[in-house]
């Protein structure tokens, strides 16, 4: 947790990971773009995103912020990435239970959109959102993780990463 965050919280979200470059991609053939899926636990400074400033960005992007894993999964081991159990629990407590079938957004969807913006390269990682749940919600309802804490983001096929907050 960075000491300039008072309100850093979690989301679980399907990350794809870009095997083969490119820009303007039409969305019949962006998942031909995709090598693998892993799963994000998308950290987020809240404070920074909704009052301090309002910075979208550096509430993202705090040094240890977006932990991925535990593996990139090939596209092919995955039987239908829009059909898949994703979860997240704080200290075993079970705070998002959905699936990736419930996202606003399918893959090809956003890299179709993205690319638009920026060339897409191997390597690149698109982070898909998140499902119902998410810490900025809950935190306001229950809890915001705590040092200590454990945070275990789990989607089905691709893995489970689990984070102690310190």
């Amino acid at each position: 947790m960075p000491q300039e965050s008072s309100q850093v919280d979690w989301e679980v979200e399907l990350a794809a990971v870009i095997g083969k470059k490119g820009r303007h991609i039409e969305e019949s053939v962006a998942m031909d773009h995709v090598v693998g899926f892993t799963v994000a636990n998308d950290v987020s400074a809240r404070d920074w995103q909704m009052r301090k400033g309002r910075q979208w960005l550096l509430g993202k992007t705090f040094d240890t912020f977006c932990p991925l894993g535990p593996a990139l999964v090939t596209k092919e081991a995955v039987t239908d990435v829009h059909n898949l159990r994703i979860r997240c629990s704080v200290n075993g407590q079970v705070m998002q239970d959905s699936s990736t079938s419930q996202l606003i957004f399918p893959l090809p969807k956003l890299i179709a959109w993205v690319s638009r913006f920026v060339t897409l390269v191997p390597g690149d990682i698109l982070l898909t959102g998140t499902p119902a749940g998410a810490g900025g919600l809950a935190a306001i309802v229950s809890l915001s993780p705590q040092r200590g804490d454990e945070v275990q983001c789990e989607i089905e096929q691709l893995g489970v990463i689990c984070n102690r907050v310190v």
